[in-house]
């Protein structure tokens, strides 16, 4: 069972609260509690990590509607959810929200403090079928990532020469500045926040500590998955600088349009067509599913009208939290031949005689023939 408390009550929202109510209730609790401005206070620095990690989930339209259902249980690892272990992480995550290039980088020193920077973050465009969607699969792609560089061992400095600390900062990346009775703290404007500077650039890097590289990388797509889904695996983006931790690997999914079904949540959907005579008397059709060569069968009540909805339980797709299936809705249109014979035409006048035979209606005083009938199924 989840220890962990509800993301509302942890930002102190109501569950009703709109994305601006979310962003400003975690902009206080991060400013609150933030282990520069707590130095030693491991409640603070826990509180500054809860609450990013209910930001995470709150933030995002599909984790919010997962947790509303499920609970903190509903958001596991796979989805992004939570479990911030780094502080360096929270302020790559949501350092934009404060504006400027970053609150915290601006106040707390950011990814920059003791001059570790976080790598960037690296995103991919994933195109799925629809059918890779109602199994789940995995994906290996190619992706550029750079490498520490081989020869200079990361350092971006010569062989030989070591990178010198810098002049301006005192090797701390950081100089401060007093406003008022608010000390900002910024990165230094000679190293850049890095802490040296490297006055002999290695020739292979030229300085900048890493080589480019391609690797493949193996991407697991649980079943049931929607369009549009963010998935964040971490510590796959570019190395970080001068120690830094890497960045995020950042999954964007696309699911491809089907020729024969329609999505819609966890249901599928498609067309059948039968004959006058099957929607008439009833019978048994066999329609495709979406594994592969596989149907099922589909029993056409009588007296089926055109575009008719009728439900096959559990031949959607598999549900995101790995409970059931959806259903195939099946929407019914009726063939009507263009061209018949002369014997047909006969068995259908004859149809019709029989017809009117079994009285009149009440509400026309005639019953109506069957191309009547026919006829005005498709008005």
């Amino acid at each position: 069972m989840s220890q962990r408390r509800d993301y509302y009550e942890v930002l102190g929202v109501a569950r009703d609260a709109s994305p601006d109510d979310i962003k400003r209730a975690y902009r206080k609790i991060a400013l609150e509690n933030h282990p520069d401005r707590n130095p030693g206070d491991a409640a603070a620095e826990a509180r500054f990590k809860e609450a990013a990690d209910a930001y995470a989930v709150l933030s995002d339209a599909e984790k919010r509607a997962r947790f509303d259902r499920y609970g903190p249980d509903g958001v596991d690892a796979n989805f992004g959810a939570g479990g911030f272990t780094n502080v360096e992480d929270i302020f790559a995550s949501f350092g934009d929200l404060f504006g400027g290039g970053g609150f915290f980088e601006q106040v707390f020193g950011g990814v920059r403090r003791g001059g570790r920077r976080r790598g960037a973050s690296l995103r991919v465009d994933l195109q799925l079928t629809l059918e890779e969607v109602a199994t789940g699969t995995t994906k290996t792609i190619e992706l550029n990532r750079p490498k520490p560089c081989g020869t200079c061992g990361g350092s971006g400095a010569k062989p030989g020469t070591s990178p010198t600390s810098c002049r301006t900062c005192g090797g701390h990346g950081q100089v401060a500045i007093s406003q008022g009775f608010l000390s900002i703290r910024q990165a230094c404007p000679t190293c850049r926040g890095a802490g040296s500077t490297i006055e002999s650039p290695c020739g292979d890097c030229r300085g900048r500590g890493v080589t480019p590289h391609q690797e493949p990388v193996d991407i697991r797509i649980p079943a049931g998955i929607e369009e549009g889904h963010v998935q964040r695996l971490e510590h796959l983006g570019e190395p970080g600088e001068r120690g830094g931790p890497p960045g995020d690997l950042v999954v964007v999914v696309h699911v491809q349009p089907h020729p024969i079904f329609a999505r819609a949540g966890d249901d599928l959907h498609l067309q059948t067509r039968i004959t006058f005579r099957q929607a008439t008397l009833g019978d048994q059709v066999d329609v495709p599913t979406i594994a592969g060569d596989e149907t099922v069968s589909l029993r056409i009540p009588a007296g089926t009208q055109p575009g008719e909805r009728l439900r096959i339980r559990n031949q959607g797709l598999p549900r995101a939290d790995g409970y059931g299936r959806g259903n195939l809705v099946v929407h019914v249109q009726i063939d009507v031949p263009r061209k018949v014979s002369d014997e047909q035409r006969e068995l259908l006048e004859r149809f019709d005689e029989l017809d009117k035979k079994r009285g009149k209606s009440a509400a026309s005083g005639r019953r109506k023939g069957i191309f009547e009938k026919v006829r005005d199924m498709f008005q």
